[in-house]
């Protein structure tokens, strides 16, 4: 998500949610890796805030947080409770289109969405009577999770907030519900997908690329993605390279995404091509800047320019449902953008 939707998601800026891993594959090899692996009970959970101990199979699925519902739904599973989009296009009850398409296919009219986009629900989440309560890709505190905890156990992020990459989000999501091997399965189906897509954009390879957020109102500062962001780790399964400068910079930033001063844009020089939130209005103010417009990926227009808010917008932070849902459009953009690299 964005900063700004991203930090309802995490503080209001312009940067966190909608939207996020160390190069592209995998948050953490070992993400999860106590989980009993035969689905025997009962199963258990490392995670930032401890380990957490499933006794049997939930009945009762209830997620928070960014994706976490498209798992379970892509596993032909209805949660009890899910929380409201804070960010992108969403319907009449605050779901994405990729996941509001799901539960319609499920049989499902009126899902049970938590108005959490302000805070944690407790009310209702403990209303939904939930087994299990999945947020592995959030940014719940230890107080909301020791909160959470008094009404079912809680699947939490591996180790730091909103950098779980879709992976690891849709393995440990599924092994709390009892489905580690369907959840791998999903995985490798993904990945199958995502590289029969990207045989169509073979010039991607190898040509490094920039998740960052600009400011319209002010490009005075911008903020680039790390590699533990699951937007910039997105880019590298579809190809794209992450620039070695800035992974460096990132080694000694425990954090999704690093604030920078336009003077310091030179960053930015050596990388083939920008993706960002923004439209041509944006562009054309990059390069009209007397800082900004001195990069040549901006200068030779090799911007992957995703509009705010929108619906391909909200996929960039991707999900075991968005990417399929929305893989041909996000490459599209990101094709036209790297026929311009010089």
């Amino acid at each position: 998500m964005k900063l700004k939707k991203l930090c309802s998601i995490a503080v209001t800026c312009a940067l966190l949610m909608t939207g996020c891993s160390s190069t592209s594959n995998t948050d953490k090899d070992n993400a999860g890796s106590d989980a009993n692996a035969s689905g025997a009970y009962p199963i258990k959970i490392n995670h930032a805030f401890g380990e957490t101990v499933i006794e049997s199979e939930p009945e009762n699925v209830a997620t928070i947080a960014w994706g976490n519902h498209d798992v379970p739904l892509a596993l032909g599973v209805v949660p009890v409770g899910v929380s409201k989009a804070n960010y992108g296009e969403s319907d009449e009850n605050g779901l994405l289109p990729w996941t509001a398409e799901k539960y319609k296919e499920l049989g499902v009219e009126n899902p049970v969405v938590y108005d959490d986009v302000d805070g944690l629900d407790y009310e209702a989440i403990s209303d939904s009577n939930p087994d299990v309560i999945l947020a592995a890709y959030s940014g719940i505190t230890q107080e909301e999770y020791d909160l959470l905890s008094e009404i079912a156990p809680v699947v939490a992020y591996p180790e730091n907030a909103w950098q779980t990459l879709w992976r690891d989000q849709i393995t440990m999501d599924a092994t709390a519900m009892g489905k580690k091997a369907e959840g791998e399965a999903l995985v490798k189906e993904l990945e199958d997908l995502i590289k029969e897509k990207t045989a169509n954009y073979s010039d991607l390879e190898g040509k490094t690329a920039a998740f960052c957020y600009f400011n319209p109102a002010d490009l005075g500062s911008f903020y680039v993605y790390t590699p533990q962001d699951p937007r910039a780790a997105y880019l590298t399964d579809l190809g794209l390279a992450f620039p070695e400068n800035i992974a460096k910079l990132a080694e000694s930033e425990n954090t999704f995404a690093i604030q920078m001063s336009a003077e310091n844009i030179d960053i930015l020089k050596d990388v083939d091509m920008i993706v960002c939130y923004g439209n041509d209005d944006l562009i054309k103010a990059m390069q009209a800047d007397s800082l900004l417009g001195t990069v040549d990926a901006i200068k030779n227009g090799a911007i992957a320019a995703i509009e705010d808010g929108s619906v391909l917008s909200a996929s960039c932070t991707p999900s075991a449902l968005s990417i399929p849902a929305t893989i041909d459009e996000y490459l599209e953009i990101i094709g036209a953008a790297a026929s311009n690299v010089k």
